[in-house]
């Protein structure tokens, strides 16, 4: 499998571009009812995401390909099959190459969905 299911990539669950650290990357998000979320994500592109820090903690899993987490000067390789913790308020950035796919959990609000045009008067 290269992709994640079509019913993950519902386009209502789109998340904006505003909401993402890395270009070239898609993204769909899941909302828990404790304000966590689940982020399903595809690196079309190799790229480089900029350095932030969240106020919870972050899971992330690599389904396919490689991302190397990069806390202070320790960069961390995480390949397929893989998964890692990062602790809320730790300073984080990364390194991911084309045709990776990464789950995310998040203990807090992540990323918002792009937002629909309205629809055309008629």
């Amino acid at each position: 499998m290269n992709e994640f299911p079509e019913f993950m990539k519902h386009s209502v669950n789109r998340i904006a571009s505003s909401s993402q650290a890395t270009p070239g990357v898609e993204g769909y998000v899941f909302d828990g009812a404790d304000g966590s979320q689940m982020a399903f994500w595809t690196c079309r592109q190799t790229a480089s995401s900029v350095a932030h820090v969240h106020d919870y903690d972050e899971y992330m899993l690599v389904v396919e390909g490689r991302y190397t987490l990069i806390i202070g000067v320790k960069r961390i390789p995480v390949n397929a099959g893989e998964e890692y913790v990062i602790p809320r308020g730790v300073l984080h950035a990364g390194e991911v190459t084309a045709g990776t796919r990464t789950i995310h959990a998040f203990g807090g609000h992540r990323a918002n969905r792009i937002v629909p045009l309205p629809a055309a008067a008629e």
